[in-house]
């Protein structure tokens, strides 16, 4: 069951970002478009809800239920930044808007961005954490809940190997070919200008 609803709602979270932006770039609303795109934490409460409840209903804690915590730490990390940048190339592919600025290729500017993609993970990580904790201690059944304890192991596993990726990109910066070096700086200025 709880696979299903995992499923439902990544299907619900793509319909309601189809649907929020369709309607507030083609339709010129967007007041009622921005609504919808609110909507969407409403699904992992329902994935929450869901979970709880089939753990307080005598499921056995098992891996549906490791997933749906990391899901659900996944949107609360990255799911604000995917929708924004879903967002920008709406606007500019149906509202008219410029271009949005792709990531900053090259140098310390690439570096502060994977750093921040990083910190999306860490939160991410830290929420799944907190979820699967309070699962652990509602089963209260030291016996029953080793698959949730294994999937903290896991969200901290992602994290720790996404932020060497970023740390990477910190101690070795990649340069800009020697004919793009205005472009990349190019690029460092205007990341600049849009903070």
């Amino acid at each position: 069951m709880i696979v299903a609803l995992i499923a439902a709602c990544e299907i619900g979270f793509w319909v309601l970002l189809a649907a929020g932006l369709s309607v507030r770039y083609l339709l010129k609303m967007p007041r009622t478009g921005l609504a919808l795109l609110l909507c969407e934490p409403l699904l992992e409460v329902v994935l929450l809800v869901a979970t709880a409840l089939d753990l307080k209903n005598g499921a056995e804690p098992n891996w549906t239920h490791g997933l749906a915590a990391l899901y659900i730490g996944y949107t609360a990390g990255h799911g604000h930044r995917t929708v924004k940048w879903l967002d920008g190339h709406a606007a500019h592919r149906l509202g008219g808007a410029p271009k949005p600025l792709g990531p900053p290729r090259f140098g310390m500017a690439r570096a502060r961005h994977e750093g921040r993609v990083w910190l999306g993970t860490l939160v991410g990580a830290v929420v799944a954490t907190v979820l699967l904790q309070l699962a652990i201690w509602y089963v209260d059944d030291p016996s029953r809940v080793t698959s949730l304890e294994s999937w903290r192991y896991v969200a901290w596993r992602a994290a720790g190997i996404h932020g060497l990726i970023a740390l990477s990109y910190l101690v070795w910066p990649r340069r800009a070919p020697a004919g793009e070096a205005g472009e990349a700086g190019e690029t460092v200025e205007r990341e600049g200008a849009q903070r």
